[in-house]
């Protein structure tokens, strides 16, 4: 009878988390998902075992990991969004935007390695951005750091892959989570920029309205989990296989160009 895989999911009381934590559930895999306070969690999944992380906190990060002990999958889903011009943006803001969206999930990643590493499996997932692809202005701060968790999945690939570990990212696009009510925004009352970032507010709220569920992206996670040698890249949502072939063939300022007037810009 084969052992009965462990998945560690952050963010886990909500959104993306919550949908892939439930379909880890199904797939028969035991599930720790991780909340700043598990005790407040509304809506817990039935079976999902939850534990306590604040990614601001490396003593948190480190007893969460040691809670969970051996696990087969991580998926790297807790995070911040951001929007304000760079000029506006504060160091503190700035701060713990990268130590939650990046050095958080570096830092977890680091503590699970080892026992993926001497058992020569496992996956970690790392769920990014498309706007990471696809920049967008009054949100450089979360491109940047959603830019920042790709670049270390992607250089930490062939490190890993000897010893059987994959390591891989997933851009969703717009998705219908209610992240808009949760964003942290830095703009100031009588900013230079009001008008065009009121602009591109309206629009990224209303594509996010319309976005794709998280159990789309959820899918997603899971056929990036279980193939055996998962790409580096998967996107879903905002047409991604036809916005990724553009790119591919487009001059850069054109997709630019593209992203600015889908918000207005």
């Amino acid at each position: 009878m084969p052992l009965q895989r462990t998945a560690l999911v952050t963010g886990a009381s909500s959104g993306i988390g919550r949908a892939v934590a439930r379909l880890l559930l199904a797939r028969g895999y035991r599930v720790f998902g991780t909340s700043r306070d598990p005790g407040a969690v509304s809506d817990p999944v039935p079976g999902v075992e939850y534990l306590a992380l604040d990614l601001d906190d490396d003593d948190s990060i480190t007893a969460c990991a040691k809670a969970a002990g051996e696990i087969d999958v991580l998926v790297n889903n807790a995070g911040e969004s951001q929007s304000g011009p760079i000029e506006e943006l504060p160091r503190a803001a700035l701060e713990r935007l990268f130590q939650v969206n990046v050095i958080g999930a570096v830092r977890l990643t680091q503590l699970v390695l080892p026992g993926m590493r001497a058992r020569r499996r496992g996956k970690v997932v790392m769920v990014g951005s498309m706007l990471a692809s696809f920049p967008l202005a009054f949100r450089s701060s979360y491109v940047a750091s959603k830019a920042a968790l790709k670049g270390f999945a992607n250089a930490a690939r062939r490190e890993l892959a000897p010893y059987g570990v994959g390591v891989t990212t997933v851009e969703p696009g717009s998705i219908n989570t209610g992240i808009s009510e949760r964003r942290t925004q830095y703009i100031g009352v009588d900013s230079p920029y009001g008008e065009e970032y009121r602009t591109m507010l309206t629009a990224l709220n209303a594509n996010e309205a319309k976005g794709i569920p998280a159990g789309d992206v959820a899918a997603t996670v899971l056929k990036a989990i279980e193939a055996p040698r998962p790409k580096p890249l998967y996107a879903v949502g905002s047409n991604a296989p036809l916005v990724f072939a553009l790119r591919r063939v487009l001059p850069r300022t054109a997709v630019e160009r593209m992203v600015y007037r889908k918000h207005g810009l």
